[in-house]
């Protein structure tokens, strides 16, 4: 399979997700900047208030039978998102593109938040319901009824079942793998079977359960590993003023320097940061739309908003902390890589606890990620099947065959190479950015007439105007 999967990514990976595809992501996100006149910045207020301000006076609540509440399908998101790519994505993109590689996952942050931004407002626009009465959505949906190309629709849905089961599942388990065979010595095979049991246990509860356990999850493997970082950076506080040095020197020097896994400049460093940073946050993927989509409200742009918020602690905030730990406990002369390289940051403080920490860590960001993914996947799965009138009968045997594939793909996640499994998930990325950002730039007009309508109503302001404009 190694072999196989080698093969595959020596020849699709530099047109499916090599430089033009990464710049268009990027061009994506600029564009939405301009287009909303910075309201990633100017707005920074209202955003905030909105998502991570209303986590102080949501109701506990489970959501309506038209779907989850809006906190749980950011939860969900974020489950998608905040996973390995922000241990041990973070650790590669430095070791393969040096310091300045966390420079450039900032620089896909900053616009990305726009990008997912005008994904959510447009996903929530042109989402539906299913038999149940529950809101479905995705970029399939508004490529078939925003851009009128139901065949964009179906490849996206194509390529996001695959990406799912590879990005979302076999990367994940192949890091928890990793991780408990060094901290636990548990043989990779075992623990990709123990993943499997685990996730057709909650699979089977379909979005609701899978909501209930992100909803769990998420806050809490956040604030451990957020908790476990900073203290890291308070030991060596006075190496993060260099480390930002490092970040900041190393994103733009031109000469290949020696270090990492061969010399590195600036097309390393950028192209490792914008690769892993878009890995980390999905946003101009699409993906995760399909979790926002799933909220019960009736403000697109609120929506939107919590896509800004994930991509902000998602890479701002989680990717940061990881890449200082790396930088300012000096452990990149090291030669590790992977989950390895960060767990040894946290080890200068913590000892073995601290390989202990990472590796709990490492095992919740995962697992949730996988949780999040197979919905993405099923609601892909499930859009195919509205192609076929064969396949719409038998709908729910499909899904079901679909999540048991999921659940054995971490066995076969387990036992591969970590390289070779990313590169891999980069074709499926490209597959899916790609039809994505085309209905993005042909339906931008629509995503401001949202937002500027949305704006008028709550502020009286035009997108232009800050809340602190006279």
């Amino acid at each position: 399979m190694t072999a196989v999967l080698t093969t595959i990514n020596h020849y699709l990976l530099p047109v499916l997700w090599g430089w033009p595809v990464l710049l268009a992501i990027l061009c994506a996100g600029i564009f939405y900047t301009v287009l909303l006149k910075g309201f990633q910045l100017r707005h920074l207020g209202l955003w905030m208030r909105n998502t991570f301000g209303s986590l102080f006076r949501r109701k506990k609540d489970g959501g309506s039978d038209r779907g989850i509440t809006p906190f749980q399908s950011v939860s969900t998101a974020l489950a998608g998102s905040i996973g390995t790519g922000n241990i041990v994505g973070v650790a590669t993109a430095i070791t393969l593109g040096g310091p300045g590689a966390l420079f450039w996952m900032w620089v896909s942050a900053l616009f990305g938040m726009m990008t997912i931004y005008g994904e959510t407002v447009l996903g929530l626009r042109y989402r539906t319901k299913d038999t149940k009465g529950r809101w479905i959505g995705g970029a399939m949906y508004y490529l078939e009824y925003g851009v009128k190309k139901k065949w964009l629709g179906c490849i996206f849905a194509g390529a996001c079942a695959c990406a799912a089961i590879g990005m979302g599942n076999m990367t994940q388990s192949n890091a928890i793998a990793d991780a408990l065979l060094g901290s636990l010595s548990l043989p990779k095979v075992w623990t990709g079977i123990l993943c499997a049991v685990v996730l057709a246990i909650v699979l089977m509860g379909g979005i609701r359960r899978i909501a209930a356990v992100t909803e769990t999850i998420v806050p809490f493997m956040s604030l451990l590993y957020l908790g476990a970082g900073f203290v890291v950076l308070a030991v060596h506080w006075n190496n993060i003023l260099p480390a930002f040095g490092q970040i900041f020197s190393g994103a733009f020097s031109f000469q290949s320097a020696a270090g990492g896994i061969g010399g590195y400049g600036i097309m390393a460093a950028m192209k490792s940061g914008l690769s892993r940073g878009i890995f980390t946050n999905e946003a101009g993927l699409g993906s995760s739309v399909m979790a926002h989509a799933a909220a019960d409200t009736d403000e697109p742009c609120e929506q939107g908003m919590w896509g800004i918020f994930q991509v902000f602690l998602d890479t701002i905030v989680v990717c940061s902390v990881t890449g200082l730990c790396i930088l300012s406990t000096g452990v990149l002369s090291t030669g590790l890589d992977g989950g390895a390289l960060s767990s040894s940051a946290f080890e200068t403080v913590f000892g073995v606890f601290g390989k202990h920490t990472m590796t709990v860590c490492v095992v919740f960001f995962a697992f949730a990620t996988m949780l999040g993914w197979s919905y993405y996947g099923e609601c892909a799965v499930r859009y195919l099947c509205g192609t076929s009138a064969f396949c719409q009968r038998h709908v729910d045997k499909i899904i079901l065959l679909y999540r048991l594939l999921y659940a054995v793909s971490a066995v076969a996640g387990s036992c591969l190479d970590l390289y070779v499994v990313w590169d891999f998930c980069g074709n499926f990325n490209g597959l899916m950015a790609i039809p994505n950002l085309y209905a993005l730039f042909r339906l931008s007009p629509q995503v401001k007439k949202e937002t500027q309508s949305y704006l008028r109503r709550k502020t009286g302001r035009p997108p232009g105007k800050s809340l602190s404009s006279p």
